[in-house]
């Protein structure tokens, strides 16, 4: 591996000190004067098109014009020069210094990931943005942020930092006398992301490594260009052309006044359509038929060789065509995954799939593991990355069908009823709401089978796993010491319905994953099952034969198991 930022390179076992060594500050790539200005081109566009139109288009107007571009590469050469950036000891510091200096500093044992981006300009001079994630929940410019480091360059920085921040991290379990981690071991022989003496067997088939020792990159999947077809099927991007048009009229109105377009030529032209029926049709047809393209070809812009890898503690996802982005996880805190598919999705057997992260901010853009592919592939790759869940979902109780049915019918019927009762006492107008209300509840009843069929819950001893959704499919997967509590909530109907919601409450991803409408003793019993230490103390066991109720049991009996407890 090349030489660190400053002159630092990670050093192998037996061959590191207190702490990196430092060197020379590092400046980002003499490029960014390009980019930066090209980048303000969009804010500066309407004060230069003022200036011009203001000007008359005169050679005055062009001078100051270009005083304007000038003065934003002058700006952008400043900021270029006036920004260092460099690891020292155990921190990465960021240097900005004209007339004030700021020094924004990042301890590398808080660095969780790094990514790597390269915009279409960027691609274009062979440069990239590295932003660095420390877990902090800000944005990505609060974080870390280098842009315009030559492509080289990021990938040896986001390799040194990603070393370092995992070996001092071990090194400081190490100093506490650990000299063999207890814990269940994750993939590639890791337990909590500490890697243990050379020889030392996980249990799992593999062998850890000692800190700073390298392992070789495995690769767990990488997309199949003829999977770029299944991109018509993801709601987010079918939806595009619509999406496209709504922003081109937003603005259309924005912008109209700066060219000299009046609003009202724009409201005019919608009215035109409005009162042309077959062109309107026309319209929503070619939209229709652009949106399988369209869904294609943006899914391939966004996944364009996505490919996911594990490299020394780190999951790496990359993909990208036009914007090329590189995404690491690290391992020790993935709690688990989420398995998500649409209506469309189901009906040909895929599905999508993020990690649970601790930590992660956008965790819907930097959490992916997987983009629509087959289900079973997903869910192959997922479980070999993270971990599987190896026992099926278990049902919830009928119960919990008659609410979804009730949830899914009721409320529409009410609807048409009150149409009814309009038509009836004011106007036959009023069939127009109540026709599709009765529609509605009639698709009601497979809607709410659908959602009854979703909901699941199960433990299989090392991960604890709860579904629900119609619409939108989710199913959660996650490991038993992510959890840091329960939430057992009910409402007035779920009382009256024998039903309550549990929710784990996870330090990660949403925060909390739930398992509706399970039953009054299925709910206690379940979290006891995954953290019997917390809750079966709290659980109520049927009075034995000639034992009193809620006496204790002979000395050094253990507390009743939920099996046998109920709420």
């Amino acid at each position: 591996m090349a030489p660190g930022a400053g002159g630092l390179s990670p050093q192998g076992p037996g061959g590191e000190g207190d702490g990196p060594p430092t060197g020379a500050p590092l400046r980002l790539s003499p490029k960014v004067l390009l980019t930066d200005p090209i980048r303000m081109l969009p804010s500066l566009f309407v004060p230069l098109a003022g200036v011009l139109f203001i000007g008359g288009f005169s050679p005055g107007s062009f001078v100051w014009a270009a005083m304007g571009v000038v003065g934003s590469v002058a700006f952008a050469a400043v900021r270029w020069a006036t920004f260092t950036y460099q690891v020292v000891g155990d921190r990465l510091e960021l240097t900005r210094s004209l007339i004030s200096r700021s020094v924004r500093t990042i301890p590398l044992e808080r660095i969780r990931g790094v990514d790597v981006s390269a915009p279409p300009l960027h691609r274009l001079l062979g440069i990239s943005v590295l932003r660095i994630d420390t877990g902090a929940g800000g944005d990505d410019k609060q974080e870390g942020e280098l842009d315009g480091v030559t492509v080289e360059e990021g990938e040896r920085l986001k390799a040194v930092l990603l070393w370092h921040a995992r070996a001092r991290t071990a090194r400081r379990v190490q100093a506490r006398g650990a000299d063999q981690v207890i814990g269940e071991a994750g993939p590639e022989g890791l337990a909590d992301g500490v890697p243990a003496r050379p020889g030392t067997d996980t249990g799992a088939g593999t062998v850890r490594h000692e800190v700073g020792d390298t392992t070789p990159e495995r690769v767990f999947f990488v997309l199949p260009r003829k999977w770029l077809v299944y991109g018509p099927l993801s709601g987010a991007y079918l939806l595009t052309p619509f999406a496209l048009v709504a922003g081109a009229v937003g603005l259309a109105f924005q912008l109209g006044t700066e060219f000299g377009i009046d609003r009202r030529v724009l409201v005019g032209a919608g009215e035109w359509l409005w009162e042309h029926p077959p062109f309107l049709v026309a319209a929503l047809v070619v939209l229709i038929l652009a949106m399988p393209v369209v869904g294609a070809v943006m899914y391939a812009v966004f996944n364009w060789d996505f490919s996911l890898r594990a490299r020394e503690g780190y999951l790496i996802a990359g993909r990208g065509l036009i914007t090329r982005r590189s995404v690491s996880l690290e391992r020790r805190r993935v709690r688990g995954f989420e398995f998500v598919q649409g209506p469309a999705e189901r009906g040909a057997g895929l599905g999508r799939a993020w990690a649970i992260v601790t930590g992660l901010g956008d965790s819907q853009t930097r959490g992916q593991l997987m983009p629509v592919a087959p289900k079973g592939i997903v869910l192959d790759v997922v479980g070999e990355a993270i971990g599987p869940i190896a026992t099926d979902l278990r049902p919830h109780p009928p119960a919990a069908r008659r609410r979804r049915l009730f949830r899914a019918i009721f409320p529409w019927l009410v609807v048409a009823a009150c149409a009814l009762a309009a038509v009836e006492l004011w106007s036959g107008w009023w069939w127009v709401l109540g026709a599709p209300a009765l529609l509605l509840a009639v698709l009601g009843v497979p809607l709410g089978l659908d959602r009854y069929r979703s909901l699941g819950h199960t433990y299989d001893g090392t991960r604890l796993s709860v579904r629900s959704g119609s619409l939108r499919r989710s199913q959660a997967v996650i490991e038993e010491r992510a959890v840091v509590g329960w939430t057992l909530s009910q409402t007035w109907f779920q009382r009256r319905a024998g039903l309550l919601t549990v929710t784990a409450g996870v330090g990660a991803g949403s925060g909390g994953y739930a398992a509706i409408d399970v039953g009054e003793d299925d709910g206690p019993a379940f979290a006891a099952e995954v953290t019997p230490a917390w809750l079966t103390p709290f659980l109520v066991e049927p009075p034995s034969p000639g034992v009193r109720h809620g006496s204790p049991g002979p000395p050094g009996s253990s507390p009743p198991s939920a099996d046998s407890a109920n709420g």
